[in-house]
């Protein structure tokens, strides 16, 4: 049943946005309100439980997409999981605008939203920790590098701030750049999408530090 409500929760967000509303979804599944509060208690469980579901099919779906290529072609497994993002998102519009288009009016994520958001940058991060040599340019100014230390201690990873710095504006570039294409910011401008954006992440690798 709760399989049942989230998938009539999302032809809902397909069609209206994220703006759900609970006894819409009930009608939709032909029972009262009073039945679905039993499995959802509120609108904001009910986008809580979708948010999760989104960022892991996103995480899914980039970290297979990696594991497919051979492990000492970092560039390749960096592409890779970058395209399978833009897939993803192009294929699930609705539910990547859940994630990643205007916070819906009311709601705050909870907690636990947080490791399923962060599956993406913490992929890019291992594939960038195994680059043999860190990128050459100019070190963070001090601020920054504080808080690219507390995300490092946080993470128990090892990775040092000038590389950390290099993934964090990949993976800021990267969803710009899929927000830009899956919110038609890109109509009228750019034809060769796809091309495009293997350039760009192309580019970014290299940024990255991966040869």
């Amino acid at each position: 049943m709760h399989q049942e409500i989230k998938e009539v929760a999302r032809r809902r967000l397909a069609e209206e946005g994220a703006n759900l509303s609970l006894r819409a979804v009930a009608r939709d599944l032909g029972i009262v309100a009073s039945a679905l509060y039993r499995y959802f208690p509120s609108r904001d469980a009910l986008l809580t439980a979708l948010i999760i579901d989104a960022y892991d099919a996103l995480g899914d779906a980039a970290a297979e997409a990696e594991a497919a290529l051979p492990r000492d072609d970092l560039r390749g497994r960096w592409l890779a999981a970058c395209h399978a993002v833009r897939s993803w998102a192009l294929a699930h519009p609705a539910e990547y605008g859940l994630l990643y288009g205007d916070p819906v009016p009311g709601y705050a994520a909870p907690p636990d939203t947080v490791a399923p958001a962060s599956k993406v940058i913490l992929l890019l991060a291992a594939i960038v920790a195994e680059a043999p040599e860190a990128p050459a340019g100019p070190p963070p100014p001090a601020p920054v590098r504080a808080d690219l230390r507390r995300l490092v201690d946080e993470q128990a990873g090892e990775l040092p701030e000038e590389r950390l710095d290099r993934v964090l504006l990949a993976w800021t570039h990267l969803f710009g750049q899929v927000n830009f294409e899956v919110f038609h910011r890109l109509d009228d401008m750019i034809q060769a999408r796809a091309e495009y954006f293997e350039h760009h992440m192309a580019l970014l690798a290299g940024l990255a530090g991966l040869p």
